[in-house]
């Protein structure tokens, strides 16, 4: 979900806070309002040594589900009705990229 995009749709420009990087301090002591930006801003990050980000938990879930096996993808995404012309791997002439270049 991008919030820049959904803040502009409804009229609202996300200004500089959603942008910064909270130190752990100040996150322990504004939770609530890092957790209300988190839901209406975006994400947001804190500290910089072991750098952390709070995102709302639908949001982290959907980004999650989104995901699939790039070999699934693949397949799914192969091109289909198209006739591919694969050379015969025993063909005795048959050039070989880079290792018949060095030895001509």
């Amino acid at each position: 979900m991008d919030y820049k995009i959904l803040l502009k749709e409804v009229g609202i420009v996300a200004n500089d806070v959603s942008q910064r990087v909270w130190t752990v301090a100040e996150a322990k002591a504004r939770l609530s309002e890092i957790l209300r930006l988190a839901e209406t801003e975006g994400p947001q990050h804190i500290g910089t040594r072991r750098p952390f980000v709070v995102v709302p938990a639908d949001a982290w879930y959907e980004r999650m589900r989104s995901r699939q096996p790039l070999g699934r993808w693949l397949v799914e995404n192969m091109p289909r009705g198209e006739e591919l012309e694969l050379p015969d791997r025993h063909e005795c002439e048959r050039e070989v990229p880079l290792i018949d270049q060095e030895i001509r």
